[in-house]
């Protein structure tokens, strides 16, 4: 690797450690957990994906998703089993990973892709806004001070401007960390008084311990973090994999879905075993790290190393950043993430692929992206047997004595009803031929569906003969056919 390649890295990987800041407290707060249990797990479970993932250059951290999960394991039973939870997560998803279950990720649409991604920007650039609330005298929230406010969405501007504008003249350097020093520059120069990091909560701590969660070691305990875990297990594993296509289709490079599984199902175990809460991919800090020119693994495993570095030695000054310097950098990646083109290609698109899109949007705003994307892929699988099921036809032709169905399609479940409605066992003649030369017997309701129409010609005294079946349907058939009811199996 050039010398050049290693600074432009370093330099990705100081910029997404410096956005995991914020992000990775608020996630910690919301599963009411101390702010340390979540920096614990993001940068070791960074620098594990990074070292032994599947995807270089994506980034790993405590993810919002899961805490939001998290947050009513944590209330109802402490923290204590949230670890073994965690923990639990970990082995699940190595035991995906173990069963190369990871190239299930081809099943997803691409509608559900790029809902998945739009909803995930919409929640990004949403969770910016709890930045620009304050709680009053009476303890409900609300919107901050009219001066106060403006001075956040000033130096927001100054963040966002920057951002977006350095990269037309230079990309040399990272435009996102130059926005962040630009407007922490404009509050030290001109006396700002605004909010800063240290006021989420103070992120100054020491190397986390090994530590065995304190809970009861019995049947009782897998009772109660077993679904916790199942849930966990599955919206991590959606996020990363999906957030790792994202990846692969920015790039046009190809990773290993079942090595990233494996490293986070790695990172999950070790980090809960080192007081961490859950984490997975994060398609924010991701973006940020591949607009900044992150690549190759090194800049991960330098955005761990960093967090790490901030926590240990470097706390009071990552304190004083402003906050709203972080909530530009949120915005401007919400704005990249967002497929702009999506909206533009409503009219062109198949009206199902938008409903479908829509939905998982909306499902990833509004509940959670496991729900989101499983919603998306039953609407997917629903809308395809629905197409293909009205895509079966039949020719029929007529000699005397005998009759020809020449199927053409796909029978399987939602065709079943169809391919039955085609024939008259009552009024056909004694010989009845069934030809399957362009058609494919798919699912057990198909061969069903043909052991029924057998018994009707075979009650009404006819022969049914089929023709033309692949040998994989001709196995099938005859495997089924135990009490003789397909009178005539020809070979294909």
């Amino acid at each position: 690797m050039r010398l050049a390649d290693v600074r432009i890295e370093l330099l990705a990987g100081l910029t997404s450690a410096l956005s995991l800041v914020p992000e990775v407290v608020g996630f910690a707060l919301v599963a009411h957990v101390n702010p340390l249990t979540g920096l614990y797990a993001a940068f070791i479970i960074c620098l594990i994906a990074a070292i032994f993932g599947g995807r270089p250059g994506m980034i790993s951290g405590a993810a919002g998703s899961m805490a939001v999960v998290s947050a009513g394991l944590v209330l109802q039973h402490g923290v204590e089993y949230l670890f073994a939870t965690i923990i639990l997560t970990g082995i699940l998803q190595l035991l995906f990973a173990w069963f190369r279950l990871g190239k299930l990720i081809r099943m997803v649409p691409h509608p559900v892709m790029i809902g998945f991604v739009n909803g995930l920007a919409i929640v990004i650039a949403s969770a910016q806004l709890q930045h620009f609330h304050t709680r009053t005298q009476t303890g409900s929230e609300g919107w901050m001070a009219t001066p106060a406010l403006l001075i956040m969405l000033g130096l927001v501007a100054v963040t966002i401007l920057v951002t977006v504008l350095l990269p037309r003249l230079t990309k040399a350097f990272p435009s996102a960390l130059a926005g962040i020093l630009a407007a922490t520059a404009c509050a030290f120069a001109f006396g700002i008084h605004t909010r800063t990091v240290g006021d989420l909560a103070s992120i100054k701590g020491t190397l986390p311990t090994f530590h065995l969660p304190a809970v009861p070691y019995d049947l009782h305990t897998l009772r109660i973090i077993l679904p916790y875990a199942l849930i966990l297990a599955t919206i991590g594993l959606v996020e990363t994999l999906l957030t790792l296509n994202l990846i692969d289709e920015l790039t046009g490079t190809n990773s290993q879905p079942n090595r990233e599984s494996m490293a986070q199902g790695l990172g999950n175990l070790i980090g809960a075993l080192f007081g961490g809460m859950g984490g997975c991919a994060m398609i924010g800090q991701s973006m940020i790290n591949l607009n900044a020119g992150g690549r190759r693994r090194l800049s991960g495993i330098c955005a761990g190393t960093f967090l790490l570095a901030f926590i240990l030695f470097g706390s009071r000054l990552i304190e004083r950043i402003p906050l709203a310097a972080l909530v530009g950098v949120m915005f401007v990646v919400s704005a990249e993430t967002f497929s702009w083109k999506s909206l533009k290609g409503f009219a062109r698109i198949p009206r199902h692929d938008t409903m479908v899109m829509l939905v998982v949007t909306a499902v990833t705003v509004l509940a959670n992206l496991a729900v989101a994307v499983v919603a998306g892929i039953v609407i997917a699988a629903l809308v395809f047997a629905w197409d293909h099921a009205q895509e079966l036809e039949v020719t029929i032709t007529e000699e005397p004595g005998s009759k020809t169905y020449r199927l053409k399609g796909s029978l399987f479940f939602a065709s079943a009803a169809q391919f039955t409605s085609f024939f008259q066992p009552k009024f056909d003649p004694a010989e009845v031929f069934l030809e399957f030369h362009e058609a494919r017997i798919m699912d057990s309701s198909a061969l069903e569906a043909v052991e029924a129409l057998a018994t009707r010609y075979r009650e009404q005294g006819k022969r049914l003969h089929l023709h033309g079946l692949s040998e994989s349907c001709d196995k099938l058939l005859r495997r089924k056919d135990g009490a003789g009811l397909l009178l005539s199996l020809a070979d294909s």
